[in-house]
Protein backbone atom coordinates (compact mmCIF):
# COMPACT_ATOMS: atom_id res chain seq x y z
CA UNK A 1 0.00 0.00 0.00
CA UNK A 2 0.80 3.59 -1.13
CA UNK A 3 1.55 5.84 1.62
CA UNK A 4 1.23 9.83 0.62
CA UNK A 5 1.65 12.86 2.73
CA UNK A 6 0.60 16.70 1.69
CA UNK A 7 3.17 18.84 2.46
CA UNK A 8 2.73 22.55 3.66
CA UNK A 9 3.91 23.56 0.70
CA UNK A 10 1.31 21.93 -1.55
CA UNK A 11 4.36 19.48 -2.74
CA UNK A 12 2.76 15.28 -2.65
CA UNK A 13 5.67 12.75 -1.32
CA UNK A 14 5.34 9.29 -0.85
CA UNK A 15 6.45 7.62 2.44
CA UNK A 16 9.12 4.83 1.85
CA UNK A 17 10.98 3.39 4.88
CA UNK A 18 10.54 6.34 7.00
CA UNK A 19 11.98 8.40 4.00
CA UNK A 20 9.86 11.22 1.90
CA UNK A 21 10.31 10.46 -2.03
CA UNK A 22 8.52 13.82 -4.02
CA UNK A 23 6.09 12.04 -6.67
CA UNK A 24 6.79 14.62 -9.05
CA UNK A 25 9.15 17.36 -8.36
CA UNK A 26 6.30 19.62 -9.74
CA UNK A 27 3.02 18.30 -8.99
CA UNK A 28 1.50 20.09 -6.43
CA UNK A 29 -2.44 19.85 -5.23
CA UNK A 30 -5.05 22.77 -6.93
CA UNK A 31 -5.38 25.04 -4.40
CA UNK A 32 -2.52 24.50 -2.10
CA UNK A 33 -0.14 27.43 -1.38
CA UNK A 34 2.34 28.61 -3.88
CA UNK A 35 4.11 31.69 -4.88
CA UNK A 36 2.17 32.36 -7.66
CA UNK A 37 -1.56 32.02 -5.91
CA UNK A 38 -3.04 34.49 -7.74
CA UNK A 39 -5.18 37.36 -6.48
CA UNK A 40 -7.36 35.30 -4.36
CA UNK A 41 -4.59 34.77 -1.67
CA UNK A 42 -3.87 35.97 1.90
CA UNK A 43 -2.30 39.65 1.85
CA UNK A 44 1.07 40.16 2.44
CA UNK A 45 1.44 39.55 6.03
CA UNK A 46 4.49 42.10 6.39
CA UNK A 47 2.34 45.06 4.66
CA UNK A 48 -0.74 44.21 6.72
CA UNK A 49 1.55 43.96 9.69
CA UNK A 50 3.22 47.53 8.94
CA UNK A 51 -0.76 49.20 8.06
CA UNK A 52 -1.44 48.40 11.25
CA UNK A 53 1.81 49.94 12.46
CA UNK A 54 3.01 47.30 14.86
CA UNK A 55 6.17 44.85 15.33
CA UNK A 56 6.24 41.86 15.14
CA UNK A 57 6.02 41.04 18.61
CA UNK A 58 3.05 42.99 19.23
CA UNK A 59 1.17 41.54 16.00
CA UNK A 60 2.36 38.10 17.07
CA UNK A 61 0.68 39.13 20.40
CA UNK A 62 -2.83 40.67 18.95
CA UNK A 63 -2.74 37.39 17.42
CA UNK A 64 -2.15 34.76 19.61
CA UNK A 65 0.80 33.09 17.57
CA UNK A 66 4.24 32.97 18.45
CA UNK A 67 6.31 35.97 17.18
CA UNK A 68 8.85 32.90 15.45
CA UNK A 69 5.19 31.73 13.07
CA UNK A 70 4.91 36.09 12.37
CA UNK A 71 8.85 35.82 11.27
CA UNK A 72 8.31 32.37 8.95
CA UNK A 73 5.42 34.04 7.16
CA UNK A 74 6.95 37.37 6.59
CA UNK A 75 10.24 35.17 5.70
CA UNK A 76 8.65 33.12 3.39
CA UNK A 77 9.49 29.99 5.34
CA UNK A 78 5.91 29.18 5.94
CA UNK A 79 2.88 30.55 4.58
CA UNK A 80 -0.73 31.14 6.71
CA UNK A 81 -2.78 28.30 6.42
CA UNK A 82 -6.40 27.46 7.60
CA UNK A 83 -7.88 29.72 10.48
CA UNK A 84 -4.83 31.74 10.07
CA UNK A 85 -5.02 32.33 6.81
CA UNK A 86 -8.92 33.12 7.10
CA UNK A 87 -8.23 35.54 10.31
CA UNK A 88 -5.02 37.54 8.24
CA UNK A 89 -7.84 38.09 5.03
CA UNK A 90 -10.47 39.21 7.51
CA UNK A 91 -7.64 41.65 9.06
CA UNK A 92 -6.44 42.81 5.93
CA UNK A 93 -10.04 44.86 5.65
CA UNK A 94 -11.12 45.57 9.00
CA UNK A 95 -8.05 45.45 11.30
CA UNK A 96 -9.65 47.67 13.97
CA UNK A 97 -12.58 45.37 14.51
CA UNK A 98 -10.33 42.06 14.23
CA UNK A 99 -7.78 43.25 16.97
CA UNK A 100 -10.94 44.55 19.24
CA UNK A 101 -12.45 41.41 18.60
CA UNK A 102 -9.07 39.68 19.90
CA UNK A 103 -8.70 41.61 22.99
CA UNK A 104 -12.18 41.59 24.22
CA UNK A 105 -13.96 44.84 23.58
CA UNK A 106 -16.27 45.90 21.14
Amino acid sequence: MQRLRLKADGRIVEIRDGKEFPLSPSMHVAGAASDDAGPSSVPEVRSLRRRARLTQVEFAARLGVPVETIRNWEQGKRIPRGPARALLAVVAHAPETVFAALDGHE
